[in-house]
């Protein structure tokens, strides 16, 4: 398909059928944008929308967050998974409001340094908090230009996100490169409903492991148990957490050392609790 006639599609279905997202408006901000990115993270955006409205009421400065202990922090994110993004969101905003002066960076080379962000990360925070036309690609992206660059059938070999790039640089709208990619990742979560996954023919498609029974639904399930009801023994969150599927003691033990290793729980004379180490 032709350059032109790509971006043509892509922009008249957002122009038809575009979604609106809070940290999608102006009144969003840079800080905004940047905890919606750490809370879409393998995430629903529709799942994402009352977390994002009530923590940027609670703390809607990097300061703000800051200034609140890891605890409460978790507690808030209870519900959205993946508790390391809500501790790396924490140090984020202890970092921005220091070093920073509470203004998120701009450029991606900037925010690559700061914890639990990555180069899709970078990219997407200063493209759509700031406008800057950076190049990145998750799985909506990757989906649509898979769709309409590499035919199902017509290639053996999985695509590699290398052949992506090439295309991304040359259709990116670098006017306006934050309008651009939500109108790509608009069309390529719209695709996902109305046809097979153009991403299971992608190198990096991986099928996401069933959640009940698996061990991040352990390590989820003892995070809310201290938060929760507080500090405890291993004994007292075996009793706490009873009756989760496949719950042995070895994998209360190794969620636990897990845990202390990403810095979210911590433990002293066998008592385990929120809290740990690592940079703030």
């Amino acid at each position: 398909m032709d350059i032109r006639e790509f971006q043509r599609v892509i922009y008249s279905h957002y122009d038809e059928a575009g979604r609106a997202f809070p940290w999608r408006e102006e009144t969003a901000g840079p800080w905004g944008v940047f905890v919606s990115e750490f809370m879409l993270q393998q995430t629903q955006t529709e799942r994402v929308i009352p977390y994002w409205k009530r923590w940027m009421d609670r703390w809607p400065r990097p300061a703000d967050l800051a200034a609140a202990s890891l605890e409460m922090v978790l507690r808030e994110w209870s519900g959205l998974g993946y508790n390391r993004r809500a501790r790396y969101l924490w140090e984020c905003a202890g970092i921005i409001a220091g070093k920073f002066g509470g203004v998120v960076p701009g450029a991606p080379e900037s925010l690559l340094p700061l914890p639990g962000i990555g180069p899709y990360t970078a990219g997407a925070v200063a493209c759509f908090a700031y406008n800057y036309p950076a190049v990145f690609i998750e799985t909506n992206i990757r989906a649509a230009i898979i769709h309409f660059f590499f035919h199902a059938g017509e290639r053996r070999e999985p695509v590699d996100d290398r052949d992506l790039f090439p295309i991304l640089k040359a259709s990116l709208d670098s006017r306006n490169p934050r309008k651009w990619y939500w109108a790509l990742m608009d069309y390529g979560a719209a695709l996902k409903k109305i046809t097979a996954n153009p991403n299971r023919a992608s190198i990096h498609y991986v099928k996401q492991s069933p959640f009940a029974g698996s061990f991040r639904q352990l390590r989820g399930a003892l995070v809310k148990a201290l938060v929760s009801q507080g500090p405890g023994s291993a004994g007292e969150l075996l009793r706490r957490i009873d009756g989760l599927p496949g719950l042995e003691r070895d994998g209360l033990y190794k969620a636990l050392k897990s845990l202390e290793k990403d810095f979210i729980v911590a433990e002293q004379g066998g008592v385990y609790r929120i809290g740990g180490g690592g940079v703030v």
